[in-house]
């Protein structure tokens, strides 16, 4: 039974669910405390934060030009 409470944390944690709703399912007082309980299980969350930062940082290259060996701000090219 354990096992399968410990899948289900995790896989609704996977889903980006909220961590609160999900705490107080499992009957625990402190949200903080599911997270450090259950969030090895989400093997893809470091995957995804990875991806997150790099969409980020090509969003923000994407509007410079190369001047020299130095990006900067197209108004700031010429």
């Amino acid at each position: 039974m354990h096992a399968l409470r410990h899948h289900y944390a995790g896989l609704v944690l996977d889903a980006r669910e909220n961590i609160r709703a999900l705490a107080e399912y499992l009957g625990h007082a402190d949200p903080g405390f599911t997270l450090r309980i259950h969030t090895h299980l989400m093997p893809a969350g470091e995957e995804r934060t990875k991806k997150a930062v790099d969409r980020a940082l090509e969003a923000a290259v994407d509007g410079l030009v190369l001047r020299g060996s130095a990006l900067v701000v197209p108004s700031q090219a010429a």
